[in-house]
């Protein structure tokens, strides 16, 4: 029988000492390999000066070597039953806070602020639940909390769709919203085996640097992000139509083709073929239109 690493020896002890069964509605799976910790470690270039907030913690693997490298440690925990296991596990670490808390209810910023506030640097390093990738991912992004990196693990086939280029069919508005905050670089694959309990799907690490700016200017950035959801919520269907749908109840369509053709896109094209900048033209245009209804 091959022998377990000490880190799934002890995620296994501290899951039966403490008599816990793991929740399936809170995707716990957690991450046993050390090979992939360190891939983590590593694309997140930590130092002391940087503060580092963790989202979902478990059984503190990737907490303890964010510890070693880290001038603080915000970790916040969704499982009010993992609270005290983490609280000794990391007792003797006076720079480790662990808080019990939903990273989709908290006041991130406060509690950044709080903890980690003399920190010249702040990242996020996680392994995120798959249940809400998307929501916590969008909410660090678009609530432009002070951070320089964020580095995660997550579902490979959201990590695909956030790498997809136009055209593509992993190709969204998920992608679209990430590269107007980041800069996105694949840092690892990671097989389901690499978990206790092991999950059904392959996850994989990436690293979003924060932009300082993002790189296309638009005019009203709500009215972006809603001309950007509204060219993939039928993809099927001509941007012309798409949007007459989503901003004119199904009318102008004559109008809105002769406002694509202005801006140089072909009124025919789908949603999922336009860039980043396309859609910056497209909102610009759209809110003019807008404007003198």
């Amino acid at each position: 029988m091959m022998k377990q690493s000490p880190i799934v020896s002890r995620t296994r002890e501290l899951l039966a000492d403490h008599n816990l069964a793991l929740k399936k509605s809170l995707g716990q799976h957690f991450l046993v390999d050390e090979r992939v910790l360190e891939r983590i470690i590593d694309a997140s270039e930590l130092d002391v000066s940087t503060g580092v907030l963790e989202i979902g913690p478990g059984m503190g693997a990737l907490t303890e070597r964010l510890a070693d490298r880290a001038g603080a440690v915000l970790a916040v925990e969704i499982d009010g039953r993992l609270i005290p296991i983490l609280r000794e596990l990391f007792a003797d670490r006076p720079h480790v806070t662990v808080v019990h808390g939903d990273a989709l209810q908290v006041d991130l910023r406060e509690l950044m602020e709080r903890h980690l506030g003399s920190a010249e640097r702040r990242s996020v390093v996680a392994n995120l639940p798959y249940y809400a990738t998307s929501p916590i991912l969008m909410r660090l992004l678009e609530e432009r909390l002070p951070l320089d990196r964020i580095v995660v693990m997550i579902q490979k086939e959201v990590a695909e769709r956030i790498m997809a280029e136009p055209g593509t069919k992993e190709y969204g508005s998920i992608s679209v919203a990430v590269r107007y905050f980041a800069h996105v670089s694949w840092v690892c694959s990671v097989p389901r085996n690499c978990f206790v309990p092991r999950p059904q799907v392959d996850s994989a690490v990436i690293c979003l640097r924060i932009r300082r700016e993002p790189p296309v200017s638009v005019r009203n950035e709500d009215l972006f992000f809603r001309a950007v959801r509204a060219g993939f919520a039928q993809r099927r269907k001509t941007l012309t139509n798409a949007l007459s749908a989503a901003f004119f109840g199904g009318k102008r369509k004559e109008e809105l083709g002769g406002l694509l053709r202005e801006i140089g896109i072909d009124p025919n094209r789908r949603g999922e073929t336009l860039t980043l900048e396309e859609f910056a033209r497209l909102a610009d245009g759209l809110e003019q239109k807008l404007e003198k209804r």
